[in-house]
């Protein structure tokens, strides 16, 4: 007895802690932090969309270039976070702190990518979308800053996967309400020229962005260092380390791949939808700053989640691994129940929040109602998706995500598209989302076949 409790007190607290408070203790705050994230994206466009319906628009059709840069910065933090946790359940210091000094050279690499593209393609790509100068213009802008001040979003990202790895989420809290808030402040003084400052439209939305990123990652690097002890951040004789960089890359680039598919997807759509309107642009746009507020805290339950799996298959713990996956998908499926019966009862107050005109009304109502309708089996799709990754498995993610969004969603919207009415385009989303859903689901009984049922119970 006195054997066991010692063991308790020395080992991570996700390999003992009961598994609900475990699991609870660390999503909350995840989930909590990632609704004050979903609040100031949906506060930037409603600020914007005080300018004009052009203003909200470039904003929409910049959001790709932006999903791509949290693509690549989230896909390193997956890896890196799998490679940690998993190392950290073997007692292996040596390669979690490896694991951690290695993923920061990537993101550095990332980072100078981007602003090439901020410099060089911000441009072409916004006039790839549209010729409205109005729009192209302003959306050039945002897309220009974003890229060039990148340095905040990847640093925030990669400083806030390493306090997960560890349990220590309620950091991850702090500095996402924190990046948060200050962008929210000053959203309205950059935007509209408050308090002596200049006028900056647009633009002044983007700037906002990057100074509360850059806050939120200067947080994250303080409470690294001063906080989470189980990680020793040197890079005293740095070299990089390819045998280190390939393991954090495997479960990563499928995950960057899995999410950049969501850029490919929102482009294709702006490009499908504005040959109706540039309002049908403007509503989708709409939809993907207001569904945040119902796949946030999903994907901040995921990011408490995959550590304690991760961790717990390397301590070889099945029957916490199989509760935690059970409790996330239940907690996973009811939030996302929830998102459906409000997109589905007050959709009209929802895009009246964005100024919407009437023409926006009538368009944008049947759209939320309609891809809401997804949200009956995002929500178990998405924790199968988190699974497979912190198994290192993030090729199963990537296949169900190339499934749904461009193997399936793309082209039915494409030949929805041509029956001449821009309400029926709205259906691909529920269309793929079944698809995935069993896609989802065969995978998930091959790796519980392969991986999870054939361990050994710790004794």
């Amino acid at each position: 007895m006195e054997q066991q409790t010692t063991k308790e007190m020395t080992e991570n607290k996700m390999g003992v802690m009961p598994v609900n408070r475990l699991l609870l203790s660390m999503a909350i705050p995840l989930m909590l932090s990632m609704l004050v994230q979903a609040l100031y994206n949906v506060v930037d466009s409603i600020f914007v969309s005080r300018l004009s319906e052009d203003a909200l628009t470039a904003v929409s059709l910049a959001f790709p270039i932006q999903n791509l840069m949290i693509a690549a910065g989230s896909g390193i933090g997956v890896g890196m976070n799998a490679l940690l946790s998993r190392s950290l359940g073997e007692k292996n210091q040596k390669q979690a702190n490896a694991a951690a000094v290695q993923s920061i050279f990537l993101m550095v690499i990332v980072f100078i990518i981007f602003f090439v593209v901020g410099i060089a393609g911000a441009k072409p790509f916004m006039y790839s979308q549209t010729k409205i100068a109005s729009i192209a213009e302003p959306g050039t802008d945002y897309v220009r800053i974003c890229c060039c001040m990148s340095f905040g979003i990847f640093g925030q990202l990669i400083m806030e996967r390493m306090l997960q790895s560890t349990g220590k989420t309620i950091y991850t809290m702090v500095t996402q309400a924190t990046g948060a808030i200050v962008n929210i402040i000053l959203d309205p003084i950059f935007i509209f020229g408050l308090l002596g400052m200049p006028k900056l439209g647009v633009a002044g939305a983007a700037l906002a962005t990057v100074v509360g990123q850059t806050v939120a990652a200067c947080l994250g690097i303080l409470f690294n260092l001063k906080f989470n002890k189980e990680i020793d951040l040197s890079f005293r004789k740095f070299r990089p380390r390819p045998e280190i960089i390939r393991q954090v890359l495997a479960v990563g680039v499928p995950s960057m791949i899995m999410a950049s598919i969501g850029s490919v997807m929102t482009y294709g759509m702006n490009l499908i939808l504005i040959r109706f309107t540039s309002t049908a642009t403007a509503v989708f746009g709409v939809y993907f700053k207001v569904q945040s507020f119902v796949f946030m805290p999903v994907f901040g339950l995921n990011n408490g989640m995959v550590p304690i799996i991760a961790y717990n298959y390397g301590a070889r713990k099945k029957d916490r691994m199989i509760r935690t996956i059970k409790l996330s998908a239940i907690y996973a499926v009811v939030l996302m129940w929830i998102g459906l019966v409000v997109f589905q009862l007050a959709p009209k107050w929802i895009l009246g929040l964005f100024d919407a005109s009437e023409k926006m009304q009538q368009i944008g109502i049947p759209a939320l109602q309609t891809i809401s309708l997804s949200f009956m089996f995002a929500g178990f799709g998405i924790v199968c998706s988190s699974v497979f990754q912190s198994l290192g498995n993030g090729i199963y993610s990537m296949t169900v995500s190339i499934c749904r969004q461009l193997v399936v969603l793309l082209p039915a919207a494409f030949m929805l598209a041509q029956l001449g009415k821009v309400d029926y385009v709205w259906w691909a989303f529920p269309i793929a989302e079944t698809v995935s859903v069993c896609l989802s689901i065969l995978f998930l009984v091959r790796i519980y076949r392969k991986q999870i049922k054939p361990l050994a119970q710790a004794e």
